[in-house]
């Protein structure tokens, strides 16, 4: 089953030298394993664009959907046989980039 493991922090700015170093370290693990799906950093909520097209013209927004101290900073796509594979790989990816994770399964 595939999941979703979402980054979430509070603060705009790039991972550390040593995060990066980290979460290179846990991505080899999932690809050695064969969690690894796909994965990807975000730019920070200010780049974000809203779209919403369920009326007669699509309108588009600057900014994030919802104003809030924390953000979507990144996310890990992950092969796991359950939920508590799953979670174990996202608190190891927690302490790899030194943030939240979010766990959710796709349907």
């Amino acid at each position: 089953m595939q999941y979703l493991v979402s980054v979430i922090f509070d603060q705009p700015g790039l991972a550390t030298p040593e995060e990066d170093a980290a979460i290179d370290v846990f991505n080899a693990r999932l690809v050695a394993e064969g969690h690894w799906v796909f994965a990807g950093g975000l730019g920070a909520p200010d780049t974000a664009t809203v779209i919403d097209n369920r009326g007669g013209e699509p309108m588009f927004t600057d900014g994030p959907y919802v104003e809030s101290k924390e953000f979507l900073a990144g996310f890990w796509i992950i092969e796991a046989a359950d939920l508590d594979v799953a979670l174990k790989l996202a608190a190891e990816g927690s302490k790899a980039c030194n943030r939240k994770t979010e766990v959710r399964p796709f349907l």
